[in-house]
């Protein structure tokens, strides 16, 4: 179909508009590549990875909030959480407003994982850019000083946090993905 315009009426998008867009997806796409395939760990789920963040970042939760959370089960999110304790990552709590309702706190090893796999990628950050030439490494160091702001926005936007597993985060003004484990199967 060919577009006609007509005098008073909306100009049309501009083509190099929408490949713009198709071009900033396909890059988007592969830096979600890049995270998965370079920072991923197998230490565990990434949908305990998620609830751990959670618990870390807001405070200890019900397990029914959790499960709609994460988008699983309340009957697996329940197993996660017995794996979880049976690994001293999680404990029941008591309801401080509530004695009849138990929590799901993060424990002590719980946020010494979370800080161990946060090195652990940032390392792993760290040594990627060297292995590019140095103009490379250069172009791609201006490149996210420039888009940071943007992806931000972008992160912020969505509704997404910006700090949690699976999502960006800018550290010395570079930008890093947060990544978890890709779930088996």
């Amino acid at each position: 179909m060919e577009y006609t315009h007509h005098p008073g009426s909306p100009e049309p998008p501009e083509p190099e508009g929408a490949a713009a867009r198709e071009e900033v997806a396909e890059a988007l796409e592969q830096l979600a590549l890049l995270a998965v395939r370079h920072l991923a760990t197998r230490d565990i789920s990434f949908t305990a990875a998620s609830t751990l963040g959670r618990l870390e970042r807001e405070g200890p939760a019900r397990l029914t909030a959790l499960a709609a959370d994460e988008g699983v089960s309340q009957p697996s999110m329940t197993q996660l959480i017995q794996r979880l304790e049976r690994q001293a990552l999680v404990a029941r709590v008591d309801d401080p407003h509530d004695g009849r309702v138990v929590l799901v706190a993060i424990t002590d090893g719980g946020r010494a994982l979370l800080a161990e796999r946060r090195r652990d990628r940032t390392a792993r950050l760290a040594g990627l850019p060297a292995t590019l030439p140095p103009e490379d490494e250069q172009a791609l160091a201006t490149a996210v000083r420039a888009a940071a702001p943007a992806l931000r926005r972008l992160a912020t936007s969505t509704g997404a946090d910006p700090q949690a597993p699976g999502e960006f985060r800018f550290l010395n003004g570079a930008m890093a993905a947060e990544s978890a484990p890709v779930p088996a199967g």
